[in-house]
């Protein structure tokens, strides 16, 4: 039971992040205050090894070496090595980069199933840093990382609340990428708590908006949850 409750959460909430990739590191990078939100929509991740040395600082090199110990699955060593990358972001002055790595970090204590944890490094570190700065892009971010944290935790009405702030701050902003993504984290939220009709037109609206977004990112996990939806209703009949 317990590998199976594993990959739903892999399904509807891991597979959510993989879907839009490091975008949120990359585009934390681009955000530096209240007249730069315009710079919200989601962007490929910044590799940082084709920066040249002379751009490449401390931070960015524990970044890097964090990323490979999460590639590798040495969980502990990626939190000390974000630990470190965060810290010298701060250091550097380079606040959405530091925000961004505390989200990356926050994602290995819910894979280690640290929920408090992670749920901490959001709360009193990543939202605190967002709106001293004033970014609502580094905001909203925060809000879907604590709508993930609480899917995985099994805290569905504060999950549910955090992904519908996430899509008013991406209606606010225009971006449509992270409104279909809260209208998915709210779907997830629904088929766990066995909400099988709520679920199925909330795929159906970010089924809808992908096209008129003319995007296809969003569309195996659209296709996973109808899967995971028909199965259990086939059970239930």
């Amino acid at each position: 039971m317990k590998k199976i409750y594993l990959l739903e959460i892999f399904t509807l909430s891991t597979l959510l992040t993989l879907s839009i990739g490091t975008a949120n590191f990359a585009n934390a990078q681009n955000v530096v205050g209240p007249n730069a939100e315009q710079n919200h929509q989601p962007q490929l991740s910044v590799n940082l090894a084709v920066l040249g040395n002379a751009s490449r600082t401390a931070a960015d090199e524990f970044f890097e070496d964090a990323e490979r110990y999460e590639r590798f699955g040495d969980f502990d060593a990626a939190i000390v090595t974000f630990n470190k990358a965060a810290k010298e972001y701060k250091q550097d002055k380079k606040y959405n980069r530091y925000g961004a790595t505390l989200i990356r970090l926050s994602n290995i204590h819910v894979l280690l199933s640290n929920y408090s944890e992670a749920e901490q490094i959001v709360l009193k570190q990543v939202l605190k840093n967002y709106s001293r700065i004033g970014s609502k892009v580094g905001q909203m971010s925060a809000y879907q990382q604590l709508g993930k944290i609480y899917y995985a935790a099994n805290k569905l009405p504060q999950s549910l609340w955090f992904y519908t702030q996430q899509g008013i701050l991406a209606q606010q902003l225009k971006d449509n990428n992270a409104y279909i993504e809260s209208v998915l984290g709210i779907a997830s939220v629904k088929i766990k708590k066995k909400d099988y009709q709520l679920a199925v037109k909330d795929l159906n609206t970010a089924e809808l908006l992908s096209k008129n977004n003319n995007t296809v990112q969003y569309n195996q996990l659209i296709k996973s949850s109808r899967a995971i939806i028909a199965e259990r209703t086939l059970k239930k009949g």
